[in-house]
């Protein structure tokens, strides 16, 4: 593997992501005592160079939650009984985590109610108001 592809023309270099193995509980039958197949995955997002200065600000800002100390975003895979499984599902949750971080919001612009709607709402008091005023003077004049 060249590098992990978050998006394009952004690809984390291999040296950048460290990569343990563990003991993982779940699937794995008899192997899950003696086996290595938990991987936890290791991103540096202070220290990379792969990154902007505007991508780094924007990940340190939405992902500071998720991160450690040092600025790491740290990912485990267990799901899979193979170490390599794992491996793949960890690097592609880092990936979408990155991803989904870096996407651009977009910016709320108050709408306004339209001519037509304003009018709804207008001719709907008015209707009320006749309403409650023809009320009023029947039964004022029975009274």
């Amino acid at each position: 593997m060249a590098g992990l592809e978050i998006q394009r023309g952004l690809i984390l270099p291999e040296d950048e992501l460290l990569v343990s193995y563990s003991r993982a509980g779940g699937p794995g039958g008899q192997n899950v005592n003696k086996v290595e197949t938990r991987v936890s995955l290791r991103f540096s997002i202070p220290d990379s160079g792969a990154l902007g200065d505007v991508q780094r600000e924007k990940l340190l800002e939405r992902l500071q939650s998720r991160l450690t100390r040092e600025g790491e975003l740290l990912v485990h895979g267990s799901r899979y009984r193979t170490q390599k499984r794992n491996e793949e599902d960890a690097r592609e949750r880092l990936a979408e985590i990155l991803r989904a971080a870096l996407v651009e919001r977009k910016t709320r612009r108050p709408t306004k109610p339209t001519r037509g709607s304003k009018e709804r709402r207008l001719s709907q008091k008015h209707r009320r108001s006749e309403t409650k005023r023809r009320r009023r003077k029947e039964s004022d004049g029975d009274g």
